[in-house]
């Protein structure tokens, strides 16, 4: 069976119709949806009515499954769902809305900024996959940008600078320019920035993009007043009105995209007590982007969990 793609921006996007996400999909459907993921960057499934398990299962099709750790600010005991998914809501572990001083919804705010998911890992993510469970009735909006467009649009000079070039991410980096710099020696430790390449290839396309991210602190090799100014200018650039599309959520909706070509942010939502529940799975990607110069790597695909699923 093919699949039908409407495309819904000049670049990229794609609305999906006829699957069900929650039954098992052929090795045909999957390939399609791959190819279309690579074409589109972001694919958008309406009418989803999926549990957390099948959202699992869905994602489990196009990789290893990335485990929600070394990630956040939670504590143990304040994990409202399994580590198999980011939980991007406004709720605590009893599923009410976190009062608006709570140091997790002040680390959150983060998701604001324009970013890659995981681009703080050694090894950066492949796929997100987020289902909408339940939305305000205004605000809350979920803005991306397809980077491939945005690479073809810069001075040639301007691509020859960049080739080669190796950034460094944290989440402290991007939690920074929040004025958020409330970590643990715990927390600053489990953040230490990564490196990676600035500019990545699509191997099925062959189109290269920026990899941008709020998470990016410096170049590697530069002055940092310099590098934190080049890489402004660069997400000035990046998220110009032409190149962006915004998604206005509905329950039901599960939006894929590909952070290895887009970045994202969320936007806000008024204080009106109303909740978002939003549960995002993430496929791990196939390995570093660069060399780490002595970082080792820690795999967050594969850990043993507990038999109660909390950590």
């Amino acid at each position: 069976m093919n699949i039908a793609i409407k495309q819904l921006h000049r670049d990229f996007v794609g609305e999906v119709s006829g699957l069900d996400l929650s039954k098992p999909l052929s090795l045909d459907t999957v390939k399609q949806i791959e190819e279309g993921m690579d074409k589109f960057g972001v694919l958008i499934f309406h009418d989803q009515d999926i549990t957390d398990d099948q959202q699992i299962a869905y994602t489990k099709n196009f990789g290893d499954l990335e485990l929600h750790i070394g990630s956040n600010v939670l504590k143990a005991d304040e994990r409202r769902l399994r580590i198999e998914f980011a939980d991007v809501s406004n709720l605590d572990q009893s599923g009410e809305v976190l009062k608006r001083g709570d140091r997790r919804r002040m680390f959150n705010l983060g998701n604001r900024l324009w970013h890659s998911d995981s681009s703080f890992r050694v090894t950066p993510s492949k796929f997100s996959l987020l289902s909408c469970r339940s939305t305000p009735d205004t605000g809350g909006n979920t803005e991306f940008s397809f980077m491939p467009a945005v690479y073809d649009a810069l001075d040639e000079g301007i691509k020859k600078e960049i080739e080669g070039l190796i950034t460094e991410h944290s989440l402290i980096y991007s939690r920074g320019q929040l004025g958020f710099s409330d970590f643990s020696q715990e927390e600053k430790k489990m953040f230490d920035p990564v490196r990676h390449s600035l500019v990545r290839t699509n191997d099925f396309t062959g189109r290269k993009s920026i990899y941008l991210s709020a998470h990016i602190g410096t170049i590697i090799g530069w002055e940092m007043p310099e590098a934190r100014d080049f890489i402004r200018e660069m997400m000035e650039h990046a998220t110009q009105r032409a190149f962006v599309y915004s998604h206005k959520w509905r329950v039901g909706d599960l939006v894929m995209w590909d952070n290895r070509q887009c970045m994202h942010r969320v936007r806000p939502i008024g204080d009106t007590g109303e909740k978002r529940d939003m549960r995002r799975t993430t496929v791990a990607g196939p390995g570093p982007t660069t060399s780490q110069d002595g970082h080792k790597a820690v795999s967050y695909t594969h850990l043993t969990l507990p038999t109660n699923r909390e950590v």
